[in-house]
């Protein structure tokens, strides 16, 4: 007799007891990954044990890459990034001409999993280097004339690049998470400006009187979470398999203050006022857990 079994609960409610559909666990969710999640969601759990609303374990790790002037590593259940933050000397853009600038990129290669493809950016990975761009900008994070070092002439342009390691889901609270530790962590040294030349002290921008860290301004976090089923049950923290079969799904970006920064809704997510209510109760509270592991 074959030593395949079924899975909980009630062994996914009895389709899997009969001799005629006697399928292991992972067969049948591979076969009817819906009907084997609703199972599982109708008794509120996931099959991965959390509640519905339940986060997975999350860890950040600063100072990573010794390279850079500032880097942090977020592990958020089987998503890892790594982000590393460069400051270079750069002109000034011709409309603001005392602002500094940051550049951020979001790389999901076929290193971190085979379902992304070699080449050009994906279509996720760049929804996900604009949705952190436009955070930083509109929620004004830093305040760009402090990377001003001569007006006119030269500014720092800080380049954000976020790595995923690898993917298990949620990457934009990952990824968003990441930059904000790494920016938290940058050091850059205190330049000089003689005669049209920017002069920046040799050695690592050590924590000492020459060289300056960013003054972060606000330090905004995302909670996402997707909608499940024709009920459109609300999942937290969702991984790569609850993305794949769901309906829509709803990022809320929240600041140290409590302050909702931004919402946004990719397919079918739902407009409703309870739910979108729901989403933000959520965030804060998760903001609050997040902000705690990010301090120690």
């Amino acid at each position: 007799m074959s030593s395949s079994t079924t899975t909980t609960p009630a062994a996914v409610n009895g389709l899997a007891t009969s001799p005629a559909f006697t399928f292991s666990a992972s067969t049948f969710q591979k076969l009817h990954p819906t009907e084997f999640f609703r199972n599982f969601v109708s008794q509120g759990v996931r099959p991965d044990g959390r509640l519905l609303s339940s986060f997975r374990p999350t860890t950040v790790h600063y100072g990573v890459i010794t390279t850079a002037n500032g880097s942090a590593m977020v592990r958020i259940g089987g998503t890892t990034v790594v982000c590393g933050v460069k400051a270079e000397v750069a002109e000034p853009k011709l409309d603001s001409p005392d602002q500094g600038y940051l550049v951020p990129n979001v790389d999901l290669s076929p290193i971190c999993s085979n379902t992304f493809r070699p080449g050009p950016p994906s279509e996720q990975a760049q929804v996900v280097s604009e949705s952190i761009n436009r955070v930083l900008k509109e929620s004004k994070v830093l305040d760009l004339k402090d990377l001003c070092i001569e007006e006119g002439k030269a500014v720092w342009a800080l380049w954000i690049d976020v790595v995923c390691v690898s993917y298990d889901g949620n990457i934009y609270d990952a990824a968003l998470a990441s930059v904000m530790a790494a920016l938290k962590n940058v050091r850059i040294r205190k330049p000089t400006y003689e005669e049209g030349v920017v002069k920046v002290p040799g050695g690592e921008a050590a924590d000492d009187e020459n060289s300056f860290k960013l003054n972060l301004a606000r330090t905004p976090l995302s909670t996402s979470f997707v909608l499940f089923d024709t009920s459109l049950t609300l999942l937290t923290d969702p991984n790569f398999a609850e993305e794949s079969i769901s309906q829509g799904q709803i990022s809320v970006t929240i600041d140290e203050q409590g302050q909702l920064c931004a919402i946004s809704k990719v397919g079918a997510a739902s407009s409703s006022q309870t739910l979108l209510k729901q989403c933000v109760e959520r965030a804060r509270k998760r903001n609050e857990e997040l902000r705690s592991i990010m301090n120690q």
